[in-house]
C-alpha cells in the first residue's frame, strides 16, 4: 500500500474530532440527566458513533486524495473535447448518479417514506431529486460553455419556486427546501465541483473562480423546484380521485 494514501490523515482526524465532539458532549449530558438509556443501548450508540467517526474520517481522506484530483483531471480532459454539447449530456448523467448515490439523500428518502406512511415512496422522491440535480448540472455546463451569468438561473429559479409554493401542499414545500440542502452533499460538492473547476480552467475565456463555482447554488435550487413539481402532481392526483 502506498504510504501517501494516508498523507495528512492526522489533520483529518483532528477536524473530524472537532466536528463530532459537541454532538458527543450533548449526548452524554442528556444520557446522564435525562435519557438514562440501558447499558446495552448505550453501547450500541457508542459503537455507531465510533463507526461514524472513522467512516467520516476515511471518507474525507478519500475526498482529498481521490475525488478532488480525479474530478479536476476529468474536467480538464472534458474541457478540451471539441463537441461541447457532449458536456451537457455528461453533466446530466453525473448529476443524476451523484444524487442517486448520495448517502444523505437516501436518509431523507427513508425518513419521508416512513413519516408519510408510504404516501411519498422513497423511489419516487429519489428519482425526482436525481432528475432535478441532473438538469441543474447540465444547466451549469451550459453556463460555462456560453459564459452565461449565474443570476439568469438563480433569480428566476427562486421566483418560480416562490410561485409554485402557492400550488403545492405544505408537506412538499417543507420537503423541497430540506432537499435543497441535502442534495448538495459530499458527492456533489467534491467530485462534480472539482470537475467544473477543471473544465473552466481549460476553456478559453473562462475564469475558474468566476465560472467554475456557482454549480452548487444551482444544485441547491433544482431539488426545490423538482419536489414542488412533484407536490403539484400529487395534488392534482388527489383532486382527480376525489
Amino acid at each position: 500500500m502506498n504510504i501517501h494514501i494516508f498523507q495528512g490523515f492526522g489533520d483529518v482526524l483532528v477536524d473530524v474530532t472537532m466536528a463530532l465532539s459537541p454532538l458527543l458532549i450533548v449526548f452524554l449530558f442528556f444520557q446522564v440527566f435525562f435519557l438514562k438509556l440501558p447499558i446495552r443501548r448505550f453501547k450500541d450508540i457508542g459503537i455507531g458513533f465510533l463507526l461514524s467517526y472513522f467512516g467520516l474520517a476515511f471518507f474525507l481522506q478519500g475526498v482529498h486524495i481521490g475525488f478532488l484530483p480525479v474530478g479536476e483531471i476529468m474536467g480538464e480532459k472534458l474541457g478540451t473535447f471539441p463537441h461541447k454539447w457532449f458536456l451537457i449530456l455528461v453533466g446530466f448523467i453525473l448529476g443524476f448518479f451523484a444524487v442517486y448515490a448520495e448517502p444523505a439523500v437516501a436518509v431523507l428518502n427513508r425518513q419521508v417514506e416512513r413519516v408519510s406512511a408510504g404516501y411519498i415512496p422513497q423511489k419516487v422522491l429519489l428519482y425526482t431529486l436525481s432528475i432535478g440535480v441532473g438538469l441543474a448540472v447540465a444547466l451549469s455546463m451550459i453556463r460555462i460553455i456560453y459564459g452565461i451569468s449565474l443570476w439568469y438561473f438563480i433569480l428566476p429559479g427562486y421566483i418560480i419556486a416562490l410561485i409554485m409554493i402557492n400550488y403545492s401542499s405544505k408537506v412538499f414545500t417543507l420537503i423541497a427546501f430540506d432537499s435543497g440542502g441535502v442534495a448538495t452533499g459530499p458527492m456533489t460538492a467534491t467530485f462534480i465541483l472539482a470537475m467544473f473547476v477543471g473544465i473552466s480552467s481549460v476553456t478559453e475565456g473562462r475564469n475558474p473562480l468566476l465560472d467554475g463555482f456557482g454549480m452548487v447554488a444551482l444544485v441547491a435550487l433544482a431539488p426545490i423546484l423538482s419536489v414542488l413539481t412533484l407536490g403539484i402532481l400529487f395534488g392534482r392526483k388527489e383532486k382527480r380521485q376525489e
